[in-house]
């Protein structure tokens, strides 16, 4: 069977597409277009654009590939799809947080660092980080006054480096030495005979040097050094090494042709990209290896109550060791005791600063507690010791590069007066206007000239996805994961492809609606260069700025996977079985509430004093029992505020958390609340294993439900047997999970039902007890809706599965794994755990932008559980940029007025209808038009 129309046509034609639950679809996407997926939570979208789509790309890529190769890649099945025809080459950007690597950045991700590091290492200009002199190059007869320094009788070799730092067994190398006449090398700091040529590993980068000459230092050995440097010189292309032996050590000395200290003498290596890399050991800073931090014991994290004496137990870190350790601190506190009276029973907050620092840092005659805390940690073997001690441990910058991962060398290289580091620490922003600005020789022009306009090319995307406001240093793991993807998605701008078809989940995620507009031109950019764009999006500006809608549903789970509507805008408004449509021309709306909620600023939690990264010690009440939202365009300080501020210090006050809080003065008003709760998309679980049953401690209510049948009685049986975790009642063959996976070498894994449980998780034993007709694997089986109807008589599971059911997820089936969740999925079953259990009436959560993979319809449906939470006299307060929820608000707190450094106060606080009338306001000028609409 051939499809005529997508070649004729010009599009992606799909037939028969019935991957999870997609009802055997058949769509025609058209080429070279920007098409809107949209849809409720749950209704099939990822599964089609990413399960389905994305995939046969990928798959399709692979098996183009010998099968050689395919064994080292992760091989893709394929999706459960008729046909698909006219799909061109695929690229995936999903809404996802990077992988927490430390040592990825915005830089490297955008590769503005590789950029960056060729340009320092081609025009820079290098500064002696000693002397802060301009380097130049060194005289033979300076070297040779340097060699004479030291000390007479000293061992010394003069060596030619030939290989640096690179990979391979180098056997042509070390036969021209021999040839030449050299019979010893140092070979990776090993001194090597060279009678026969060594083997090395082929894989492992190296370091060859040539020993010219060995001799020890004395008067009138000026001649031969002469002789032997200047074989050196042209052996190594104008690099000398010498090693000279101090005390039990040899100590290199590196003398170079080219550059060196006028001043000081200090020799430095040619400047090479490498040098600017904080991932390569030519570049990275010896203390911390590049990663900017160094991990070492914390004051705070030592002594956590400040109030209490010494003797009362400040020093938690030196209670409860065994007798010889405690003797020891025992005896240390009486020394410290002596040099300072009274220390003992004053509290610590009222010492004196000098005496603080003693007692933590050590005199002379007292070891200090960090220092000896430090000596224990390098010394201990104990597992037990090292796990305890590492709770008083902490990431803190490091000393030796403060922070910006590079050797001294590396930075001292300087154009215009910045290092690579400053123009790293520059906003995407500052960066371009600092290369707009950028004086430079005739020379220098030429050189750089294509460097610097690739650098201005990724900036400008930057800024055109509305990540101006981001630092080029910014670690990837702190990036949300609308940041995370458009940073990709600038990368992917940049790199000129024509012809391929990109799939994205919610670019519009993070974004303040401000900024929708310019990120909807670089998608049409990315369009008319081209390519195919499919979003997966609820956003309203992007769903009507889409070339072609397609709107799945009309439920969500087995309920959904059909085509309801699709078509240009006018097509979807006017389909009267579109969801979709009927929000996007009011016939369904989300009310503004009739009555918002009394505010009572006097009873509030007060941030004081808060200026931790761009907020400008701003101090923010935030009223209790209300639904409060905090807004502003992205970078304003929102998350740095609620997540990096308020949260933490509430993790620390009630819970007793080590994780500290970003930099502020106080708050007031913690007495108000007895817990925290964040509820996030983040998976409810990292394995297969988990589920919603499980996560919300249902499964143990069933479980102990089936342990009480007449027989599981007269078996025996306990709870314990009904866990597909545990031995006794799960199937051993597949170790409950209810499949096996079958490697098959260059082809993809196989998961294949497991033949002895025939996917049931359990052995025939366990499912031989019955609870109204059904066994265990029956009721995992089951949708949470249908669950519900059948223990409607059991109150505790009852109410669970009715809250579950209330949240919108009674499509989910009760042992669907974790994995398979969306985010938005995951977030309402938090939502329902804690929904059902018992309200305290003082509790605050916080929800970091809780719309995200919510269509219209399932904000409805999170907004009355969010003001349920808010009728039992709890707080909500949510970080959003979505106009339906915020208008929805009782009071709004907005940050801005821009992004990054232009941000990080406040602007705006009040009702909704009182920020909409603030002209400074961008929050306020957008909701203006929403609180209109209705």
């Amino acid at each position: 069977m051939t499809i005529k129309t997508a070649n004729e046509n010009n599009v992606i034609a799909i037939r028969g597409a019935r991957e999870h639950n997609l009802k055997g679809i058949n769509v025609n996407i058209p080429r070279d277009r920007l098409t809107v997926i949209t849809g409720i939570s749950g209704s099939g979208k990822s599964t089609l654009a990413f399960d389905t789509i994305y995939a046969e790309g990928q798959r399709r890529y692979i098996e183009s590939l010998s099968s050689y190769a395919r064994q080292f890649l992760d091989q893709i099945q394929k999706p459960d799809v008729e046909l698909i025809e006219g799909l061109p080459p695929t690229v995936a950007i999903e809404q996802r947080t990077c992988p927490p690597s430390p040592r990825s950045t915005v830089a490297t991700i955008t590769e503005i660092y590789d950029y960056l590091r060729l340009l320092y290492a081609k025009i820079g200009t290098p500064y002696c980080h000693k002397c802060k002199c301009v380097i130049s190059r060194q005289t033979i007869d300076h070297m040779i006054k340097k060699i004479m320094e030291i000390p007479q009788e000293t061992r010394i070799m003069l060596l030619a480096p030939i290989i640096k730092g690179k990979k391979g067994e180098h056997r042509e190398a070390l036969q021209s030495i021999i040839q030449k006449g050299f019979v010893r090398a140092r070979i990776d700091n090993s001194i090597v005979d060279l009678a026969t040529i060594p083997r090395l590993a082929r894989y492992k980068t190296h370091e060859i040097d040539i020993i010219v000459d060995r001799l020890v230092i004395k008067e009138g050995i000026q001649k031969r050094i002469y002789d032997s440097i200047e074989t050196c010189l042209e052996l190594s292309e104008g690099v000398l090494l010498v090693s000279y032996e101090n005390k039990k050590y040899w100590t290199d000395l590196i003398f170079n042709e080219r550059l060196a200290c006028p001043k000081c003498g200090t020799g430095y290596e040619d400047l090479t990209p490498r040098m600017f890399s904080f991932n390569s050991p030519y570049g990275a800073c010896l203390a911390c290896n590049g990663l900017g931090k160094t991990l070492d014991f914390d004051p705070d994290l030592i002594i956590t109550d400040k109030q209490l004496s010494i003797k009362n137990g400040a020093i938690q870190a030196w209670q409860n060791w065994e007798s010889l350790t405690q003797s020891y601190y025992n005896n240390q506190t009486k020394i410290f005791s002596n040099a300072f009276p009274k220390s003992l029973t004053t509290p610590f907050i009222k010492l004196t600063k000098e005496t603080q620092h003693a007692l933590l840092y050590g005199t002379n005659e007292f070891e200090g507690i960090i220092p000896n805390l430090r000596r224990i940690y390098e010394k201990t073997a104990s597992e037990r010791v090292l796990n305890r001690l590492s709770g008083y441990m902490n990431h803190k910058t490091c000393n030796a590069c403060n922070g910006a991962r590079l050797r001294p060398e590396s930075l001292s290289v300087k154009i215009n007066g910045k290092s690579i580091n400053e123009v790293l620490n520059l906003t995407a922003e500052e960066t371009l206007k600092f290369f707009k600005i950028l004086k430079l020789s005739t020379q220098q022009t030429i050189i750089s000239k294509q460097i610097i306009k690739e650098i201005n090319n990724k900036l400008h995307f930057m800024l055109d996805v509305g990540l101006h406001y981001l630092a080029l240093e910014r670690s990837s793991d702190t990036l949300s994961g609308g940041e995370a993807q458009r940073t990709q998605l600038a990368t992917q701008v940049g790199s000129g492809l024509v012809g391929v078809c990109y799939v994205l989940d919610e670019p519009t995620i993070g974004l303040h609606p401000r900024d929708n507009e310019r990120l909807m031109q670089t998608l049409a950019t990315l369009k008319n260069n081209g390519n195919t764009v499919i979003l997966v999006e609820h956003d309203e500006y992007a769903i009507r700025s889409a070339d072609y809608i397609m709107d799945l549903g009309p439920g969500a789970g087995e309920k959904g996977g059909n085509i309801v509507a699709q078509g240009t805008l006018k097509e979807i408004t006017e389909n009267k079985n579109s969801l979709t449509g009927q929000y996007l021309n009011h016939i369904l709306k989300i009310e503004i509430p009739q009555r918002r909620r009394e505010i009572n600023l006097k009873n509030s939690i007060e941030i004081i004093g808060a200026r931790a990264y761009n907020l400008k010690s701003i101090n923010v009440k935030v009223p209790l029992k209300t639904f409060c939202c905090v807004t502003g365009v992205s970078g304003s300080g929102k998350s740095t505020l609620v997540n990096d501020i308020l949260y933490r210090s509430l993790a620390k006050s009630l819970y007793g958390s080590h994780e500290l809080p970003a930099e502020h003065d106080k708050i007031l008003g913690v007495e108000h609340i007895d817990k925290v709760v964040v509820i996030d998309q983040s998976p409810i679980g990292r394995t297969p294993r988990s589920n919603p049953a499980t996560y919300t401690k249902l499964f143990d209510l069933i479980r102990s439900l089936f342990a009480k049948t007449q027989e599981a009685k007269i078996r025996g049986y306990t709870a314990g047997r009904y866990s597909f975790n545990l031995s006794g009642g799960r199937c051993e063959t597949c170790k409950g999970q209810g499949i096996k996976t079958v490697e098959m070498s260059f082809l993809p894994d196989m998961h294949i039902s497991c033949e002895e449980c025939k996917g049931k998780r359990y052995n025939k034993a366990t499912l031989e007890t019955i609870y109204k007709d059904k066994n265990i694997s029956d009721v995992l089986d089951m949708y949470i809706e249908d669950a519900y109807r059948f223990f409607i008589n059991i109150p505790k599971i009852e109410h669970i599965l009715k809250t579950l059911n209330a949240v919108g997820l009674g499509y989910i089936k009760l042992g669907q794994s974790s994995t398979s969740l969306s985010g938005g999925e995951a977030q309402r079953i938090k939502l329902a755990a804690e929904l059902s259990k018992r309200a305290t009436g003082k509790t605050l959560y916080i929800l970091d932008e809780p719309t995200t993979g919510l269509h219209f319809h399932d904000i409805q449906q999170l907004l009355k559980i969010l003001h349920r939470l808010v009728d039992m006299e709890n707080t909500v307060l949510v970080i959003e940029h979505n106009m339906e929820v915020i208008k929805t608000a009782d009071f709004i707190i907005d940050l801005g007025p821009e992004g990054g450094g232009k941000g990080g106060e406040i602007v705006a606080t009040g009702i909704p209808e009182q920020v909409a009338k603030n002209p400074l306001s961008h929050t306020g000028k957008f909701l203006k038009k929403y609180l209109k609409t209705n």
